[in-house]
């Protein structure tokens, strides 16, 4: 009878000691997250300012070493001025947050990631992952080795359209996929009135890797590859052009991007020179189509008829960056390789722009596989 009540007083001491624990977790998921800003050059920037006063979030440190972009006073009146730092590190030490936002250029993302990763510090970059497939790659090590998340952010990913379009794909509605036309862009940065802070590092070739191509042509080539279940292209073939020298000397503002998979043709068409402000795509196969016009509207066609469809938003975490940040740190959801955000996808949309800008230069397709 003594063993049977000793048996008892574990299991029930077990038992608690787990809810305890759950208990701990929850409450822990429940506390803002510890984020850090590193960098304040890039125009999406007001992505986090905008959120701050949710409580999802507490911006605990921000890394700028240009002190003349500390003047943001939206930011300012948020954050404590203590809490700017010129150096990368010094933040990373006094403040110690658990992860970082990246608003700087698409070059200095492995720099961010380096610094981070001896911290365990999680990083979330803007789109695209890296301006190079070398440094993609080094990203994606020092993100295994440090066992630190590295999620990259569009604004599509949050796009209910999106989803919903990928899911009716899956379920036969289009009949076999032949085409995706995916078109990215508006009428150029400088002439939509990004700031220079902003515009002097996206129109580097350097700093940035390319003008649209990079900019709008990596919306293209994460959904095809996030559609294609991760597949790699067969090729890849693209046409780069200026069609604004003066105001873009340095890059290109208009890109055509071909992504050929054995049964399926993507074409990505990126370009600072859209009449109108433009995230939309084409889906056709040999039964219908979807036109996906933009985050909530999309229109389809059966049955010799088109339909215009509003689909709601997506349920949290999965209808907003920092909210999805915020839980995969957390371990309340886990990203799948082939995930919008997830690096794995992010490295081959990298290898898929990559192949582009060598396909203009030399006029041929570039083989993938």
């Amino acid at each position: 009878m003594k063993i049977k009540n000793i048996g008892l007083i574990f299991l029930i001491s077990f038992f608690c000691t787990a809810l305890y624990a759950q208990q701990e977790k929850s409450a822990s998921n429940n506390e803002p997250l510890r984020l850090g800003v590193v960098g304040l050059s890039h125009g999406h920037l007001w992505e986090v300012i905008s959120r701050l006063d949710r409580n999802d979030f507490k911006v605990v440190g921000v890394a700028e070493k240009n002190t003349a972009l500390w003047n943001n006073k939206a930011l300012k009146e948020k954050v404590a001025s203590d809490l700017f730092f010129q150096d990368l590190d010094e933040m990373l030490v006094k403040t110690k947050p658990q992860a970082v936002i990246v608003y700087e250029s698409i070059y200095d993302h492995l720099r961010v990631v380096e610094a981070c990763a001896k911290y365990g510090v999680h990083v979330m970059v803007e789109k695209p992952l890296s301006t190079n497939v070398k440094d993609a790659k080094r990203m994606l090590d020092l993100a295994k080795e440090n066992n630190i998340f590295l999620l990259t952010n569009y604004e599509t990913t949050w796009y209910p359209t999106i989803h919903k379009a990928y899911d009716m794909i899956q379920d036969g509605f289009v009949g076999n996929l032949s085409r995706i036309n995916i078109y990215d862009g508006h009428g150029g940065p400088i002439e939509i009135g990004c700031g220079p802070e902003f515009t002097d590092w996206l129109t580097d070739p350097a700093l940035n890797g390319g003008g649209a191509v990079i900019d709008f042509g990596c919306y293209g080539a994460n959904i095809s590859t996030w559609m294609m279940k991760g597949q790699k292209p067969l090729s890849v073939y693209a046409v780069l052009k200026q069609q604004k020298p003066n105001v873009y000397p340095k890059v290109d503002d208009d890109a055509t991007i071909v992504i050929e998979y054995p049964k399926v043709t993507v074409v990505a068409m990126a370009s600072w020179n859209w009449p109108i402000s433009r995230k939309d795509m084409h889906i056709y196969g040999d039964k219908s189509y979807i036109y996906q016009d933009n985050k909530t509207s999309m229109r389809v066609y059966q049955d010799d008829k088109e339909t215009l469809l509003d689909i709601p938003e997506m349920a949290a975490p999965y209808n907003d960056a920092f909210l999805y940040f915020k839980a995969v740190v957390n371990g309340d959801i886990s990203v799948k390789p082939n995930d919008l955000s997830a690096p794995e996808n992010n490295l081959t949309v990298v290898e898929i722009l990559e192949a582009a800008i060598e396909s203009s230069k030399t006029g041929k397709a570039v083989k993938l596989q």
